[in-house]
């Protein structure tokens, strides 16, 4: 239990105090209302003795009373209704809050720290008044009137008659059996004589008189002379007199719930006004009977009006109806007590009080102790046996004992008045009530046996009960306090005898004193257990008392604290204490905070911000439901919906105070600020037939860091390249789409009339759904003027400036339960400034009907089609954007600091050109190798023109707008029917297997010198696009050689006209998509021709093999390939012409068919190359059809030339490894077997699509470097390297040697052999064949060769041998020879043969080294063709 002001061991004496009634005549009354007080109100402050009192007991032993107490009231005939006592101990707790300065306990426990009042002054006032207001009752003689005064006014025509009447009167009450109330102690009440004298009006000689008279008849220690009014009531302003009254009568002010709601109301006077003003102590309904005053009649504690309690001890006397309560407030606005008395007619009330308690009350409680002590002995012996006879004799036989539990019918039994048992108990009373608690104790207990032994349970249970306390007030505790007599005594009256406001007095006085001893689990126990449904009030202060209990045990039960506040609370809100039920729940939210109970956190929540709500604190109300909401809550779908509802109700509550205030912060839906995505620009187009808009950016894009990166290279290639190869200082990318990965430190710059958009991403953590409608931006703009100064004026806000900041407003936003979803909020600038985006503001609503919860569709007849809106309020939240982390220097690594991020802060600029581009047939779907024709179209959209427009791409192999030869070449009217991409000329037939040549600058491609072969200029007519401007440009592509989907990023740079200091250039981008399926497959080698066969007789000439297969495996619906031509391109050789066995002049390649072709290449004449500047690339075409494809023209040439630089650029890394410092010799002999002979083939594939045949063409490039090595149209896949074994030693530094390699080596010496291939000899006229061979010698290096031929047959190998057979070699059998730079030599050998057969002749062994190097090397030409001849026998 909390800390209470009195101990207990003061608290019960000030509970159980003699009772004294006060009966008044009506000019006495008079004199004391001229102070706003009756007789009894007037006494209260004065009723504390402040001497000790002495008393002898029945044995003679002087008995001390400390502290004493006495309770002055009117007489009141009826019993107050239990109704009124409801009301007067609701009104007691509700008007006795916490004060506002109250310093709280602060608990430790665990990891709790909990703030806790410390005291409970509302428990105090209703205990207090609850022990005062108790009825009496007949099992109890406590509060039974001891005495009466009799008070009359010495102002009186008659004043010893009117005591006399009064006197009468008193008698009639007592005796009368109409009454039955008051109680009155002893049948012979003491009778008190007061005669009341108004010290300014009255005679004081008369008064004294009067007192001599009534000394005469009613003797010095029955009668007082009180004096009183010793000033006027009009004097009373002029000096301030103290109010000892007000503290009492302040309990009085009762305030009911209407009014305490509108803020505590602060009545310092007592509402006893004037009569005619409020009915007070029944006088405004006087009855005269018998010529006395009936002010009797009515108890205070009925409803409709109010008097004095008979039996009120320091507590509230009076209790009023709401209306009567009002009328005070107004008429009395401040009543002051006492103002006719003086501070020596306080003294006076004070003597009175002592004098009365001292002559009159204590000696005859003494004389009634002794009566009934003598009684009780005189009767002890023969009354106890004849009364137990008598009962024997009435009932038969002995009544066997009971446990409690069977008594329940026996708790009816009445004592007649007189009855023994009864003397005993009123002995006790007597005894407790003058503080003697060793003989009550005795006397409690000996009542406590006769009564169980008569089974009358509510007298046992009464004798019990305040045994048990005065065993615990006995001085030096003679004995421990026996708990089980309360126990057993609440039991009784609880279950037994159904009498609930004695069980609460049991417990409360009990639980005190368990309290006092640190036995705070027994008393939690006790005062949980009289927890019940008939009282509210009473079960939410015991509930509050046990928590109490709990946190103040010697280790505090925290938990057990909060629930036990938590059922306070609930009782506390039931019994309309709304306050009361607001602090528990407060402090029961202490220990529930934070600790994972989610779901007991909204149950508290949502209560705090009902109870909050009520009593109209509107800010902890929504503080309240706003944490409900915010928290990941566990509720179901229904309770969620509720919660939302009620916030919102309160929420419009809450705006609707301050219509003109801010815009408050709405905790729905969550924002994921760091999520917040930005696009500046328009939106694309969709794709309007075969237009196709570029992809460009949108927010429907993912971000990907790599291609990101690739954007990023893109923009700098051409940025450099427009700026003379150095990328200049203040350059950075441009981001059209900023997010969380984009870079976000410098402020962003949009243009002018060019919509910026906002991705708001929107997260519902409810299960309802909410509709979020009139949704928009909220801004701050700062305006420039052209100059570009500031204006002064800053504009502020959402519609405020729409000719400044166009703002779209989205009407209607559902977001479902737990769904993210994102908004895109668009603002359209239409002046230059600084844009600042605050956030986004929104009305937040729920749905109502069109929702099911719990299997409960909509209701009928609700409206479900479109939203149908429940509530709704306006509110708004901030985008607050956390930059990154920084942790670049020392000290942002040491400490936590975030850089800016200011992509919601644009700088709008000036008018920049917009260009949009759109591509007509573009395909999305090749071939490898296909070339289509497309058309681009450029548009300018916006107001100024643009220039310099360029386009950049990493696969610049993949498309073409033509070269600068385009309009030189003619269409023939074939390929203009086939709607071909190449240009074609119709050919004569005879020169089928002949090339023709024509020969083309890669300058003109695009591909010259130092160029930069991705960055390609869009060739606009006088390079500047007008705004409205469009211009359509065909645009040739090539299917990528790899099979797959590509994406190819392709980015367009233009710049304005008129330079801006901000922007300098625009960029667009586009990625198409191509999926590419495999088609043909060609395979090349070059080989050095053993003939010497060549105009020139030089060995000049090449055979070119070329393979051809068909990988297509009717993907696309291909039937077959043709291959309608193969061009040779090169700077030194061409191919002359076709040298295919096979007459079939069309090559068709059906499903996995291969092609095989050899063709002859030479070089070019000296004088072509000659004439040739560098960069010349002579074109040799040989036509397998009747049209030949002019191959140096575009796109032919295009798709060749860039195919060739990007190998060439792939080629290049591997060269850097090289030492550059290759000595020349080895470069002579590596150029000797180097050879740049590129082919290209062209075919046409004839494709059935929907029942209709297509032609498509298309081209394979193959690049031949090397002599004898194969080289692939498409790129081969790389077979994984065997693992190999590890090895544990450092490799040694192996230097790169810069030797050239046996292969090229190898094939520095050309041979051949010229003999005849077949020779008939007469072996039986001539044993030995003798055959002439001419051996040939080619240096094919530009360096002096020494060469060895050695001739000597050594066939390691058995095969050999049994294959070819042996033949000898007639002559010397080595030569060493020089040969100059190109220079070929002839040697004539002879072979002898003995038997026919058929040999080989290449054995002769070339060896072969530079004339100025050591190594020497053999040369592997003649293992690559066998040399064979064959023998006849004639």
């Amino acid at each position: 239990m909390a800390q209470c002001v009195q101990s207990v061991q003061e608290l019960i004496p000030d509970s159980f105090v003699p009772c004294v009634a006060a009966l008044c005549s009506d000019d006495a009354e008079r004199l004391t209302r001229l102070n706003h007080l009756s007789f009894a109100e007037l006494l209260k402050p004065f009723t504390r003795l402040t001497s000790e009192v002495h008393m002898r007991d029945p044995n003679n032993q002087l008995h001390i009373i400390k502290n004493l107490k006495i309770a002055v009231s009117n007489i009141i005939t009826q019993p107050p209704q239990p109704g009124a006592i409801r009301k007067l101990l609701s009104d007691v707790v509700s008007g006795s809050q916490p004060a506002d300065g109250l310093v709280a306990n602060v608990i430790t426990a665990g990891d709790y720290d909990l703030n806790i009042s410390a005291t409970t002054p509302w428990f105090e006032s209703y205990r207090e008044t609850f022990l005062q207001s108790m009825p009496a009752s007949d099992h109890e003689f406590l509060n039974h009137y001891l005495a009466c005064m009799l008070v009359a006014s010495s102002s009186e025509a008659e004043p010893m008659e009117q005591f006399g009447k009064l006197s009468q009167e008193q008698h009639r009450i007592q005796h009368n059996n109409d009454y039955s109330y008051p109680k009155w102690f002893i049948p012979n009440t003491l009778k008190y004589y007061v005669l009341l004298h108004d010290v300014s009006a009255g005679d004081e000689q008369r008064a004294e008189s009067i007192y001599e008279e009534m000394k005469q008849k009613y003797g010095t220690q029955g009668c007082y002379l009180l004096k009183i009014n010793s000033r006027t009531s009009n004097q009373a302003s002029d000096e301030q007199i103290p109010d000892p009254w007000s503290q009492y009568l302040q309990k009085n002010s009762i305030q009911n719930q209407e009014s305490y709601e509108d803020g505590p109301c602060t009545i310092s006077s007592n509402k006893n006004s004037d009569s005619n003003l409020l009915s007070l102590d029944g006088l405004d309904n006087e009855v005269k009977v018998d010529g006395l005053p009936n002010n009797f009649r009515a108890h205070p504690l009925q409803l409709d009006s109010s008097s004095d309690p008979s039996n009120n001890i320091d507590g509230p006397d009076h209790v009023k109806s709401a209306s009567s309560l009002h009328e005070t407030k107004k008429a009395n606005p401040g009543i002051i007590h006492g103002a006719c008395l003086t501070l020596t007619d306080h003294d006076r009330i004070r003597q009175f009080v002592q004098e009365f308690t001292f002559r009159g009350l204590l000696p005859h409680i003494e004389k009634t102790i002794r009566q009934l002590n003598d009684q009780l002995i005189s009767r002890k012996g023969l009354s106890r046996s004849l009364f137990s006879a008598t009962k024997k004799w009435f009932s038969g036989s002995k009544v066997p004992e009971k446990s409690i539990n069977e008594l329940k019918n026996t708790s009816g039994l009445l004592y007649p008045p007189e009855a023994p048992e009864l003397q005993i108990r009123k002995m006790a009373d007597l005894c407790f009530l003058v503080q003697h608690y060793d003989l009550a104790y005795s006397c409690y207990h000996t009542a406590k046996k006769d009564f169980l032994n008569d089974q009358a349970m509510l007298y046992a249970a009464g004798a019990l009960e305040m045994a048990a306390v005065s065993a615990f007030l006995q001085q030096g505790a003679a004995r421990p306090y026996p708990a089980h007599y309360m126990d057993t005594a609440i039991q009784t009256y609880r279950d037994i005898c159904k009498n609930m406001i004695l069980a609460e007095r049991c417990v409360l006085l009990s639980a005190e004193i368990l309290k006092s001893q640190s036995k705070y689990s027994e008393a939690a126990a006790l005062l949980i257990r009289l927890t019940s449904e008939d009282s509210d009030l009473r079960s939410a202060l015991l509930l509050e008392q046990a928590a109490h209990c709990f946190i103040n045990m010697k280790s505090p039960m925290v938990r057990k604290y909060a629930f036990h506040m938590i059922l306070a609370g609930h009782r506390f809100s039931k019994a309309g204490q709304k306050k009361h039920a607001l602090r528990c729940y407060c402090q029961a939210m202490q220990v529930y905070k934070g600790k994972g109970w989610s779901l007991a956190e909204d149950h508290i929540n949502f209560t705090i911000g009902r109870q909050s709500y009520t009593l109209r604190q509107l800010d902890n109300a929504v503080s309240a439901f706003r944490h409900i909401l915010i928290n990941e809550s566990k509720q179901s779908a229904a309770q969620q919906g509720s919660f939302l509802r009620e916030y919102l109700y309160v929420y419009k509550n809450v705006s609707q105070l301050s219509p003109d205030g801010p815009l408050p912060q709405l905790p729905l839906p969550y924002i994921n600020s760091s999520a917040t995505r930005v696009f500046f620009g328009h939106d694309r187009r969709p794709a309007d037939g075969e237009k196709q808009a570029a992809t460009h950016v949108s927010l429907d894009q993912e971000y990907d860091n790599e291609s990101s990166q690739q954007w990023r290279e893109l923009e700098e290639q051409v940025v450099a390249l427009v700026n003379k190869g150095v990328i200049p200082p203040n350059f950075h990318p441009t981001q059209y789409c900023l997010n969380s990965f984009s870079d976000n430190s410098r402020f962003p710059l949009a243009v002018v009339e060019e919509p910026i958009t906002v991705e708001v991403a929107f997260r519902n953590p409810l299960k309802v759904p909410l509709l979020l409608t009139n949704l928009s931006l909220l801004w701050k703009f700062q305006p420039k003027d052209c100059s570009g100064k500031n204006d002064e004026e800053v504009k502020e806000l959402v519609a405020s400036e729409p000719e400044m900041i166009g703002t779209e407003v989205i009407s209607e936003f559902l977001i479902n339960s737990e769904e993210s979803k994102v908004a895109r909020l668009k603002l359209f600038p239409h002046h230059i400034g600084e844009l600042h985006i605050l956030g986004v503001v929104y009305n937040l609503g729920t749905i109502q009907g069109s929702t099911t919860v719990d299997g409960i569709g909509a209701l009928p007849g609700c409206h479900t089609g479109k939203q149908s809106l429940g509530m709704s309020v306006r509110g708004r939240q901030d985008l607050e954007i956390q930059g990154p982390r920084l942790n670049s220097t020392k000290e942002e690594k040491t400490s936590i600091t975030y850089g800016p991020d200011r992509r919601l802060d644009p700088i709008i600029v000036e008018e920049m050109p917009l260009l949009e581009v759109f591509f007509i047939h573009f395909p999305t779907g090749l071939l490898c190798g296909e070339i289509r024709k497309a058309y681009v179209e450029f548009v300018n959209v916006s107001k100024c023109p643009l220039t310099g427009l360029k386009v950049v791409c990493k696969r610049p192999e993949f498309f073409t707008f033509g070269g600068n030869t385009t309009a030189l070449t003619p269409l023939s009217p074939s390929a203009s029917e086939n709607c071909s991409a190449y240009k074609t000329v119709v050919t004569e037939s005879t020169s089928v297997c002949t090339a023709l040549t024509s020969s083309a600058s890669s300058v003109d491609f695009g591909i010259g010198i130092g160029s930069q072969p991705e960055v390609i200029p869009v060739p606009l007519p006088d390079t500047v696009l007008l705004p409205g401007a469009s211009v359509q440009l065909p645009l040739w592509l090539r299917g990528p050689d790899e099979e797959g989907v590509h994406e190819i990023n392709f980015l367009f740079y233009y710049e304005s006209v008129k330079k801006l200091p901000k922007i300098r250039h625009r960029i667009l981008r586009h990625t198409a998509v191509i999926c590419t399926s495999r088609s043909l497959n060609a395979r090349a080698t070059v080989c050095r021709s053993n003939s010497l066969e060549d105009e020139e007789g030089r060995g000049g000439n090449m055979l070119v093999f070329v393979d051809v297969e068909n990988i297509n495996t009717s993907e696309a619906g291909v039937k077959e390939f043709h291959i309608v031509q193969v061009s040779s391109s090169s700077k030194h050789w061409k191919l002359q012409k076709s040298v295919n066995l096979s007459e079939n002049k069309d090559a068709k390649l059906g499903s996995r068919e291969k092609g095989k072709f050899c063709f002859k290449a030479i070089r070019c004449k000296e004088k072509e190359v000659a004439t040739q500047s560098s960069e010349d690339y002579t074109f040799a075409d040989i036509i397998f059809g009747n049209e030949q494809i002019i191959s140096s023209a575009s796109p032919c040439a295009d798709f060749f030339y860039r195919s060739l630089s990007s190998e060439l650029k792939k080629a290049q890394p591997s060269a850097h490894t090289e030492k550059q410092s290759v000595e020349d010799a080895v470069r002579l002999i590596q150029k000797c077997s180097e050879v740049d002979l590129n082919v290209v083939i062209l075919w046409k594939a004839y494709v059935v699509e929907d029942s209709k045949q297509l032609i498509l063409e298309g081209q394979h490039h193959v690049i031949l470097h090397t002599v004898g090595k194969e080289a692939y149209s498409s790129p081969q896949k790389q077979e994984p390297p065997e693992m190999e074994p590890l090895k544990f030693f450092r490799p040694e530094n192996t230097a790169v040697s810069s030797r050239p390699s046996v292969e090229q080596l190898s094939s520095l010496i050309k041979t051949s052999l010229h003999y005849p291939e077949s020779l008939n000899h007469p072996f039986h006229q001539k044993s030995l064949c003798l055959v002439p061979v001419t051996l040939l010698l080619s240096n094919c290096s530009k360096a002096d060769v020494d060469v060895i031929v050695d001739l000597r047959h050594k066939t390691t190998s058995p095969e050999s041998l049994e294959i070819h057979g042996s033949f000898t070699w007639l002559g010397q059998t080595q030569y060493k020879l020089q040969l100059k730079s190109e220079e070929i030599h002839s040697l004539q050998l002879k072979a002898c043969f003995v038997h026919t057969g058929v040999y080989n002749l290449g054995t002769p062994r070339v060896f072969a080294k530079l004339s100025d190097q050591v190594t020497v090397f053999e040369t592997s030409q003649q293992n690559s063709m066998p040399a064979l001849i064959i023998i006849n026998n004639v």
